[in-house]
């Protein structure tokens, strides 16, 4: 996987370099991006598997959709692209998670918090989300759900998308992840997964804790209650040691090395619980879903954050954690919370923080 993604982004980084000098009169910016100006990819890298784009869409003068074909999927991915602020020179990525929904509903970073998205479109980076894996924990399952179909995320993620990502937008190879709710589980595996893939993690309200029996039964609230799924399907019965061998807690030593950010709140209402407001479901009835079940989440998932820095503190891996007194299981913290970790995610990228 490293030697495809290395040959794919020196392959880009060159072929970028020519491009730049042919479409571009001097710097390049967003405006002058040489993808959005063609609509072509600056190369069409393959991954060791067959992956590759299948199609490319110019959005506007920042963004693009990309879709991917998906080798063990069987099946194109569609996938969210904003174009560095400046596009002179090989930029690194940021891979953005949504959560639960993944990003197929309206529980999205575009739909409910764009200003974090306008925060990150004045840096100098790639952010990349991919919009499926509704209820997955972006895992690959053990076995076809009948009602999720085919999940093998973590294959997209860490082995299929990223040579396709350097050689289509002419990326430089370094990578980050963030990612929240499940998705602040999934950043954690997908970085002890696939070693060396991302310099920084960040993790938003997630549990690192899947095999235990508390994590384990949130699990199933999540894939089984509220999106239909068998977690059967997913890493087996309880006892199978597929949850313990994808919880990111047990494997907390292999965190070392990374620049980590981990965050939570307390579960009590905080300045985004208001009646109808930026961050709020609207209407009374969201409110107090977002103030009981949102409390009783991020309650739960601040116990877990606080095990994993527990953890970590014992094993001498540092990392920067912010536990905040108020706050519910919601886009407004989550908001905050991107822009908190923005030093940690640039100190890895090779950014400006």
């Amino acid at each position: 996987m490293g030697r495809a993604i290395r040959i794919a982004t020196a392959a880009a980084a060159a072929l970028f370099a020519g491009l730049s000098s042919i479409v571009v009169a001097g710097p390049a910016t967003a405006a002058t991006d040489p993808v959005v100006a063609s609509g072509k990819a600056l190369a069409n890298p393959v991954a060791s598997d067959g992956s590759k784009l299948f199609s490319i869409k110019v959005v506007d003068g920042q963004h693009l959709k990309l879709e991917v074909f998906s080798t063990a999927m069987n099946q194109p991915v569609e996938v969210e692209v904003q174009r560095p602020a400046d596009t002179s020179a090989p930029r690194p990525t940021l891979y953005l998670l949504n959560g639960a929904g993944g990003g197929v509903d309206d529980a999205s970073w575009d739909a409910q918090a764009p200003d974090a998205l306008k925060f990150l479109a004045a840096k100098n980076v790639n952010v990349v989300q991919p919009v499926g894996g509704a209820w997955s924990y972006y895992a690959d399952w053990r076995a076809t759900d009948p009602h999720l179909g085919v999940n093998k995320w973590q294959t997209f993620l860490t082995q299929e998308l990223p040579p396709v990502v350097n050689g289509v937008l002419g990326a430089n190879g370094v990578n980050a992840i963030a990612g929240l709710s499940t998705s602040g589980t999934t950043v954690l595996e997908l970085a002890i997964a696939a070693k060396g893939l991302y310099k920084s993690v960040a993790a938003y309200s997630g549990c690192a804790q899947i095999s235990d029996p508390i994590g384990y039964r949130y699990v199933n609230l999540a894939v089984q209650t509220w999106g239909g799924g068998n977690t059967l399907n997913m890493y087996g019965p309880e006892n199978d040691p597929l949850w313990a061998e994808h919880d990111p807690y047990v494997h907390a030593d292999q965190l070392r090395g990374l620049n980590l950010f981990i965050s939570a709140g307390s579960g009590l209402p905080g300045k985004w619980d208001t009646l109808n407001g930026q961050y709020t479901i609207p209407g009374a009835y969201g409110l107090a879903d977002q103030l009981v079940i949102g409390g009783v989440i991020e309650a739960a998932v601040n116990q877990c954050s606080h095990n994993l820095q527990a953890k970590l503190n014992k094993i001498g891996i540092p990392a920067t954690y912010d536990f905040t007194p108020t706050g519910t299981h919601s886009w407004g913290y989550w908001h905050d919370d991107l822009l908190k970790s923005w030093p940690v995610l640039a100190k890895g990228l090779g950014l400006p923080a």
